[in-house]
């Protein structure tokens, strides 16, 4: 690696490309079904409601016999919604850079049960909302991320920090991976350490 931690390494670029192929090639075409509909959805109304929250809690396949799912779904949707449209909008202001409205909208959802801490739940909201500018996070993301050499922090405002560590990507990257999205770049991290791909390190 050099030292712009950004400017990756021709074979790391292509861990990178490998990985995202992998996964194409690995998971079905229809897995992303549910978050597409929810971002057809979320296009016409602007906002995200509790059983879109609850397509993608399963999308994610996270659990939800948690203490904060009955809190969620003891809310009015349209208080919900309010939440929502607020993350919404923030997401898609194209007057902010990726990370400051993200940064935003995940702040957005944070008075939500479910969304006080950890990313994983509202970053698919916020990719629901925005997919041209947002990303998934999971910690198998993070571990892609962390075997590249790249650093993220979970201290508070990790999700604004892993938007921008992919915006930075993005930009260092040759092509083609320079046209990436934000979601094609998160699905390669997501692969890139996954004992199937044949780029894993050992």
């Amino acid at each position: 690696m050099t030292d712009n931690l950004f400017a990756l390494t021709p074979e790391e670029w292509q861990r990178l490309a490998s990985a995202r192929q992998a996964y194409t090639d690995t998971v079905s075409p229809y897995y992303d079904e549910t978050l597409q509909h929810v971002t057809q959805r979320a296009c016409e109304s602007g906002n995200i409601g509790k059983a879109d929250i609850g397509a993608l809690l399963m999308w994610k396949r996270l659990r939800a016999d948690t203490p904060w799912a009955a809190e969620l779904m003891a809310l009015a949707d349209a208080d919900v919604r309010r939440a929502t449209a607020t993350a919404t909008a923030a997401a898609r202001d194209t007057t902010l850079s990726r990370s400051a409205a993200a940064q935003a909208g995940r702040a957005a959802l944070a008075p939500l049960p479910g969304f006080r801490t950890g990313d994983a739940l509202a970053s698919a909201v916020l990719t629901a909302a925005a997919p041209d500018r947002m990303a998934i996070y999971d910690r198998r993301a993070h571990s892609g991320l962390r075997a590249l050499g790249i650093a993220l922090s979970h201290a508070p405002g990790r999700y604004s920090r892993y938007i921008e560590a992919i915006d930075q990507l993005l930009t260092a990257a040759p092509a083609p991976i320079h046209n990436w999205t934000p979601r094609d770049m998160d699905t390669a991290l997501y692969w890139l350490n996954h004992p199937t791909n044949p780029t894993t390190s050992t």
